[in-house]
């Protein structure tokens, strides 16, 4: 018997693999929409200038966000009605490609407009309009990058449900496989990834810890660690610690300013190699505060550093010249890696370092006679305000045990900066709260003016947290990923866009990517303070004698010479 086969048969198997082949690679409707949406939204502006490549990572990491976010609510919608959605009809895929090119074109129209406003606004210049076309380009990418990386995992997860089924029930094949995967591909980015990108960061800062920058050589001052008689080697200091210690103003420069015969100011340090921890090395920069005499001076300042063991320059010598030089400043070393990165693994060296260092010097201090102190500061920026923050259980304690403190630029997550931010008094803004009607703590965006308010008499002592509306160290969290926080639902301020909203996922993205390069724009904007401190700790904490006009003065010079 002869068997007659089909003229379709053999075009089978080339349409089998065609079929898979299209289906491995096609994306879903309501999947491309939520990717169209979020591109969108993404070109919205945030808090900083982004340039093309940036704009078009981060576009194409909110896109494929959108993406997922489409096939998961139809796939929810499917379980729930538990009968299968109509596929999209090739009208409504030439409809949509039919309004998403005006729209995507008038929004990377909009976007280039909105970018030039944001650099106005920070007073840089705009960046070309032709660069959005690489910003298309580069999210497409990107996008389609991610998406097809999930699909890699996902078809694997199939796979291994397909042979654990032989054996077990499909369902819970499928959850087993899957949970599976997930914790796999979790395990590789957290195993391999994360903590190779964190080792060879690790080397890498170590090495320049290490360093030494050019110009930069030993003091030939007792009054400076690492200098003839200290306890503490130049070689243990670290790169930052050796720029603190070399760095400020000598006679020359402060008599230039206030009076003829200055004294020469103390700087004490202790590197990470200074001692084997935090306790130690705290106790050894408190043994060479008392070698140099640091204790008899006018000022005394406790500095918790950033990440890298840096102090700005900017924000702690006014005070040297303001006391004409009679001042003595200590810090501490907790880490080597850079504050954003300190903050995810370092975090708690930051407020031990804080807790450690405050609490050796309060001790000597506070033993002392009342009329023998010298006024005791503190100082943090970044991440080391929240360091500086520790050593105190809230308003009271610090009315307590400080004469005045300066916290720049506070992460979100400082504990009582967050306390009295959420506490403020009724109808004033998170960008610029009110506290106590500003009994003791204050804040401001510039120090020049904003310490003046509220009008409430203003006793000692006094503490500022000077934070920009545009700073995205501030007002990043990880709950602005699906909450819109209050900074978002009042007006904006004076450097930021008024087209900035919130949007979920989005602006999280958003304000992430503007966290890396927070320090790349103007004094006065970002996390970029300047000379600002110069006003604020004329308010904290004023020499006999000291008028406005000489803080006009000291900012004017330090505008000029820098730190």
């Amino acid at each position: 018997m002869t068997t007659t086969t089909s003229p379709e048969k053999p075009d089978l198997p080339a349409r089998g693999w065609w079929w898979r082949l299209r289906h491995r690679w096609h994306y879903t409707y309501v999947g491309v929409l939520g990717a169209l949406i979020f591109f969108c939204l993404s070109l919205t502006p945030s808090l900083l200038p982004r340039g093309h490549v940036l704009q078009g990572i981060v576009s194409g990491i909110t896109a494929a966000i959108g993406y997922g976010t489409g096939v998961l609510s139809v796939w929810l919608v499917g379980k729930l009605s538990n009968r299968p959605l109509p596929s999209p009809s090739p009208v409504a895929w030439r409809g949509l490609a039919v309004v998403a090119v005006p729209v995507v074109g008038l929004f990377l129209y909009q976007g280039s407009v909105w970018q030039r406003e944001v650099h106005r606004l920070m007073g840089m210049a705009a960046p070309s309009r032709f660069g959005v076309l690489a910003v298309l380009l580069i999210a497409g990418v990107s996008a389609a990058g991610l998406v097809g990386l999930i699909r890699v995992l996902r078809s694997a997860a199939r796979a291994m449900g397909r042979l654990l089924s032989r054996w077990i029930p499909a369902t819970t094949a499928r959850a087993i496989t899957g949970l599976a995967v997930a914790l796999l591909a979790v395990g590789i980015l957290n195993g391999v990834v994360i903590e190779g990108l964190f080792a060879v960061t690790d080397t890498a800062f170590r090495d320049v810890n290490d360093e030494t920058e050019p110009g930069v050589a030993p003091p030939g001052d007792p009054l400076r660690s690492g200098g003839p008689g200290s306890l503490v080697s130049w070689a243990s200091l670290g790169n930052q610690g050796r720029q603190f210690v070399a760095g400020g103003p000598g006679p020359q420069e402060l008599s230039g300013f206030g009076r003829a015969r200055p004294d020469r100011p103390v700087r004490v340090y202790a590197g990470l190699d200074s001692a084997p921890t935090s306790r130690e090395r705290a106790r050894l920069a408190v043994r060479e505060l008392q070698r140099t005499g640091a204790f008899q001076r006018d000022v005394l300042l406790v500095i918790t550093t950033t990440g890298t063991g840096w102090v700005d320059e900017d924000a702690v010598v006014p005070l040297e010249y303001m006391y004409d030089g009679d001042t003595a400043m200590v810090a501490l070393q907790y880490s080597y890696l850079p504050s954003w990165l300190s903050f995810l693994v370092d975090k708690e060296r930051a407020r031990e370092a804080g807790r450690d260092l405050y609490n050796q010097v309060y001790a000597v201090w506070s033993r002392m006679p009342l009329r023998a102190r010298p006024k005791l500061l503190v100082f943090g920026e970044s991440l080391g305000s929240f360091g500086a923050e520790s050593p105190f259980g809230g308003a009271d304690d610090i009315r307590n045990r400080v004469d005045g403190m300066l916290l720049v630029g506070p992460p979100n997550r400082n504990t009582l900066w967050r306390e009295y931010v959420a506490d403020r008094d009724p109808g004033s803004a998170e960008i610029l709260p009110s506290y106590e009607q500003g009994a003791t703590i204050r804040f401001a965006r510039d120090p020049a003016t904003d310490l003046d308010r509220p009008a409430t008499a203003w006793g000692t002592p006094r503490v500022v947290y000077l934070q920009h509306p545009s700073d995205p160290i501030v007002w990043w969290a990880p709950r602005l990923a699906v909450s819109r926080p209050d900074w978002l639902r009042e007006p904006r301020g004076a450097d930021v866009s008024p087209a900035l909203h919130w949007y979920p996922f989005v602006t999280f993205w958003q304000v992430t990517a503007d966290m890396a390069f927070s320090t790349g724009v103007p004094a006065g904007h970002g996390h970029s303070y300047g000379v600002a401190p110069v006003a604020a700790w004329a308010d904290i904490a004023p020499p006999h004698g000291w008028t406005p006009q000489r803080t006009a003065d000291l900012t004017a010079l330090l505008s000029t010479t820098g730190g």
